[in-house]
């Protein structure tokens, strides 16, 4: 490839990802909450983005791509942090810390999700952002009633987790 073209291409690659940064972010919040581990995940996944945008096929749109390799990149990293898990002790506590009845929702809520197998988080995370269920089903490889099937029993689970 010569260097004009690579420029081109890198250009490219620069204006998709700033205009689909938040959806990317937003993948990786789903999986940490840690802030250096958010921004580990996104350089993952831009990584994983670089290497396969030259191939892109625009078989669908460019966001469904960029959700499947953001999660496929969240998902496979989560399952190795898990199998090598250790526990980490936070002393940064802020005792003026919002802690306000939506906070508290908000929390128990991420804490929940997080308690997900890693695919069910990502079909929940693409339900909050307001997808219809056919993207979602596109994205994660399964069909659109499937999803509604996956959606339901999630929510069950979600309802039957204590706040522990």
């Amino acid at each position: 490839m010569n260097r004009t073209t690579m420029n081109a291409l890198e250009q490219q690659f620069a204006r998709t990802v700033a205009k689909h940064k938040s959806t990317i972010y937003t993948v990786c919040y789903m999986f940490s909450q840690d802030a250096d581990e958010v921004n580990d995940l996104f350089q993952e996944v831009l990584l994983n983005l670089w290497k396969g945008f030259e191939n892109f096929e625009h078989r669908s749109d460019i966001k469904t791509w960029i959700y499947r390799v953001a999660l496929n990149t969240c998902i496979s990293l989560d399952r190795k942090k898990r199998r090598s898990a250790t526990i980490r002790l936070n002393m940064d506590i802020n005792l003026f810390e919002d802690r306000d009845e939506d906070t508290r929702q908000v929390d128990m809520l991420h804490a929940r999700i997080s308690r997900l197998q890693p695919f069910d988080r990502a079909i929940v995370l693409l339900w909050l952002e307001n997808l219809p269920y056919e993207e979602i089903g596109q994205i994660v490889g399964i069909s659109t009633k499937n999803v509604s099937v996956r959606l339901f029993r999630i929510r069950e689970q979600l309802k039957k987790m204590s706040n522990d």
